[in-house]
């Protein structure tokens, strides 16, 4: 199987689509499957830039609309995870993962899905010590303060991506794990980005709950972006462990290594995209406890086995099959030729969503507003303190997206080659 990896998106899928399409024209091959590690910028219409949260010189309709349309379909199946440059609103109809549009798949803010017989996890966001701990409390319409939490990683999502057992294959952050610098050529990282080195030294340049599931998961491959630069890593778990090949990418522009081909080995296609079933039992036990305020969830309120879990929805399955619910429009997508699109605000259900938790019997939560529901702080943290690993304040959130690059006079080559760093 022969996957294409991208660093962030930002809404320019055409690009990235043509590149792919020469790329196979050219080379006489065949991809199966494109990744994209955040920053996506699904946007529908132009009510969706209202909640994605960039300087307002960046906020464009760009090519996604396309897609949503159906004025274009996305000629290589996509599957992607959200960074801190997104449509919020429409992400959060899609919390549990879904179609964003026809053959493109959002894995939602935490998820495990299968293609063929890979196994590919992800988390969506990016780490932010001071939202962490708290429940998913933003609602719509976002404020100043809720369009940028709502992209912060949380540590309900994060505990139930540390309940997998099951081997990943893949798995995708947007930003990149704490400490991963020291599995690769830093110094040379920093001679392309001095920027980064203080917080190399101190420890503090990635996100920690990333870290968690990195040592936990052992995935064979872990992509990331973010930073905007590619950079490579090989991790290996304990002496004669198993082995995690690193890989974070630039963003999609002319002259960037935005772009990486990885072959992996797998059952022979064609390839669909399918619920998996050890995750769907961990959202089915998890969910009674989903927060939907400040406060954290109470993982000791979970009271349902994990293996009865697994069999009940073995069970349920069966008649139906794993395949993810179709593709749904929900609001009207750009046009062109009119002035604005429609101004409603509000949170939109989506009808994948209700039908992922119609068939898993499980309540409706993204739009709770009840303060009372599950008033018990969650688990204890996971990092003792005084641990040696942290989180910078900024995490390159503050920067616009565009600031990184000015501060660096690289010339950079497009690639599309195998995995040559690892």
């Amino acid at each position: 199987m022969k996957i294409a990896v991208e660093g962030c998106m930002h809404g320019d899928l055409d690009n990235v689509y043509a590149t792919l399409l020469h790329l196979q024209q050219s080379e006489n091959t065949k991809i199966d499957l494109l990744l994209c590690c955040g920053d996506f910028q699904a946007v529908r219409n132009e009510s969706d830039l209202e909640s994605l949260n960039c300087p307002a010189k960046f906020k464009s309709m760009e090519s996604f609309w396309k897609y949503y349309s159906g004025q274009k379909v996305a000629p290589i199946t996509t599957i992607f995870i959200g960074g801190n440059h997104e449509a919020s609103n429409y992400l959060w109809e899609l919390y549990y993962g879904g179609w964003v549009a026809p053959n493109i798949y959002f894995l939602g803010f935490a998820g495990v899905v299968k293609f063929g017989n890979i196994r590919i996890g992800g988390l969506s966001g990016i780490y932010n010590e001071r939202h962490y701990r708290l429940g998913h409390y933003e609602k719509l319409p976002y404020n100043e303060g809720h369009i940028r939490s709502i992209y912060h990683v949380r540590e309900y999502d994060v505990q139930k991506l540390m309940q997998v057992e099951e081997p990943i294959d893949i798995f995708l952050t947007h930003d990149w794990p704490c400490g991963i610098t020291d599995y690769g050529n830093w110094k040379d990282l920093v001679r392309q980005k001095p920027f980064f080195e203080k917080e190399i030294q101190d420890r503090t340049l990635g996100s920690i709950p990333a870290a968690e599931l990195l040592h936990k998961l052992k995935p064979p491959y872990w992509f990331s972006a973010h930073l905007h630069c590619k950079f490579a890593a090989l991790v290996q778990h304990g002496e004669g462990g198993p082995l995690t090949k690193f890989l974070a990418l630039d963003k999609c522009l002319p002259g960037r290594k935005f772009l990486q081909i990885v072959e992996i080995e797998s059952e022979p296609g064609p390839y669909e995209i399918h619920f998996d079933e050890e995750w769907l039992a961990i959202t089915r036990k998890f969910n009674s406890i989903f927060p939907s305020t400040t406060k954290p969830a109470n993982f000791g309120l979970a009271k349902l086995d994990k293996q009865e879990c697994m069999q009940w929805i073995r069970h349920k399955l069966q008649p139906r099959g794993a395949k993810p619910f179709k593709f749904v429009q929900t609001v009207p997508g750009y046009d062109p030729s009119q002035s604005s699109a429609s101004s409603y605000t509000g949170h939109h259900r989506n009808p994948q969503t209700e039908a992922f938790l119609q068939l898993l019997e499980l309540n409706y939560y993204l739009d709770s507003t009840s303060e009372t529901r599950d008033p018990i702080h969650g688990p204890a943290s996971l990092i003792a303190n005084g641990a040696s690993v942290g989180q910078s304040d900024h995490n390159y959130e503050d920067i616009p997206i565009d600031d990184i690059d000015e501060l660096e006079e690289l010339s950079e080559v497009n690639d599309a080659d195998t995995m040559k760093e690892l």
